[in-house]
């Protein structure tokens, strides 16, 4: 592939920067809004990142690294799905980036995902991150 083609999805939730890392971090919240997938990582740059689940009656196990944890403002991570049923190299592996940016109140949450291999990958990787930040949300604000 000669471009790196990034999806992107964004939403503002009604909450303060802490609490939305509160639930990108905890494995209790995370599970609620990200599919139902069982987290597991300390969340220290270097350190392993875990998502453990099932998916369309597939259970999986998916693998990272954490990048950068900066509490209240950006969390980056690689990630490798066995079932995208490419080989378990890192070439093949996405980043996903988790910004976070007060304003008056609120967060603007951006996550983005890189080295997807087409089009049609980014606008489905948008639609699922565009589910997930809306569970984010309800969790959070409720």
């Amino acid at each position: 592939m000669t471009e790196n083609l990034i999806a992107e999805s964004s939403i503002t939730i009604d909450a303060p920067a802490d609490a939305v890392w509160q639930a990108l971090t905890d494995p209790a919240l995370v599970e609620k809004y990200y599919f139902g997938t069982k987290v597991h990582s300390d969340w220290m740059p270097g350190s392993p990142i875990t998502w453990e689940g099932v998916y369309d009656g597939t259970e999986y196990s998916d693998h990272g690294t954490i990048l950068e944890a900066v509490p209240g403002q950006r969390l980056a991570h690689t990630h490798f799905s066995p079932l995208s049923g490419r080989q378990d190299v890192p070439e093949n592996y996405h980043t996903l980036t988790w910004t976070l940016e007060p304003t008056d109140g609120s967060t603007l949450v951006t996550l983005t995902q890189d080295n997807n291999e087409s089009y049609d990958a980014v606008k489905h990787s948008e639609q699922n991150w565009t589910s997930v930040l809306a569970g984010l949300k309800h969790v959070v604000e409720d």
